[in-house]
């Protein structure tokens, strides 16, 4: 549906993705079809895909978000990293959304990435995701105004977090606040600048979600990337026990949970063992520490 170039404007779709039963696959996995037609009992499939205009795509959303149960009026948005082409940021998602059992309307907010490894893909990447922010400004303002949604919770990962903060300091300094239903970002293994992101989150100011930082001490995808940046430390790659940046996730109120003791591979580990995830998250919730809001007015 959509390529790995920019466009000139957002553009809207509606896909269903079915997936195998669990008995049936690797909790954490994406089952990619061996061959055409695919099989739903054994692989992801897509039902359904069609493009949206604008006013369908608002009104679907209310739509969904009525009926969602639990989680009625909760919306959880997903921004995918580095070397993920659109019809990988779809199956992940749906996979995400299954296995977590998120108690909210999945909203993909995909952008132009060139699917490759490369130092040059890296770069075209980075391109893409920075050219990207007012795009990723526009669907948070959409969702601020309409009624039926209450609350948003953004899952960034890779170089898609860097594309969120950016976003969300832009929006910061543009309406002079974030907005109330942004309540909680997730940010797994972010690979961002970390004295960019101590910019990023004093330009934001007090009044802004609630952040969660996801790493892994065994993350070469990061290292990769911090050689890359001439050895400037990425967020998901320091220490968080050590100062300066203990004394910071402190100070900005961040949680971080270290993700080095699970399955799967560092950089995707969160979503390739998303039941231990949720897990740790109910755990810290449960010691008090709500992902919400600082006070009633954010």
């Amino acid at each position: 549906m959509f390529d790995s170039e920019l466009a000139e404007e957002l553009s809207y779709a509606s896909l269903t993705v079915s997936i195998p039963p669990d008995a049936s696959r690797r909790i954490g996995e994406v089952q990619w079809p061996t061959s055409l037609p695919a099989d739903p009992r054994q692989s992801f499939v897509t039902v359904s895909a069609d493009y949206l205009d604008k006013q369908s795509f608002d009104a679907a959303l209310s739509s969904a978000v009525k009926q969602g149960g639990r989680g009625r009026g909760k919306v959880l948005v997903f921004v995918h990293g580095f070397n993920n082409r659109f019809d990988e940021a779809v199956y992940r998602f749906a996979q995400i959304k299954h296995d977590s059992g998120a108690p909210a309307v999945p909203i993909l907010f995909s952008w132009p990435s060139r699917g490759r490894v490369s130092l040059n893909a890296y770069q075209d990447d980075l391109e893409g995701a920075t050219k990207s922010r007012g795009a990723f400004e526009q669907l948070l303002d959409t969702l601020a105004v309409n009624a039926n949604v209450r609350e948003v919770t953004v899952v960034c990962h890779s170089m898609g977090c860097f594309l969120t903060l950016e976003a969300l300091r832009s929006k910061a300094a543009r309406t002079g606040r974030i907005g109330a239903k942004v309540k909680n970002v997730l940010l797994v293994a972010p690979d961002v600048d970390i004295n960019l992101f101590r910019t990023q989150m004093r330009e934001m100011g007090s009044a802004r979600p609630r952040f969660a930082l996801f790493m892994s001490h065994d993350d070469h995808a990061l290292k990769l990337s911090k050689s890359i940046w001439g050895g400037v430390p990425r967020l998901g790659d320091v220490d968080p026990d050590q100062d300066p940046y203990k004394t910071d996730f402190q100070r900005e109120r961040i949680m971080v949970f270290d993700l080095s003791g699970l399955r799967g591979r560092a950089h995707s580990r969160a979503f390739e063992d998303v039941t231990s995830v949720m897990a740790m998250i109910e755990q810290r919730l449960a010691q008090g520490q709500e992902m919400a809001p600082r006070s009633a007015d954010q």
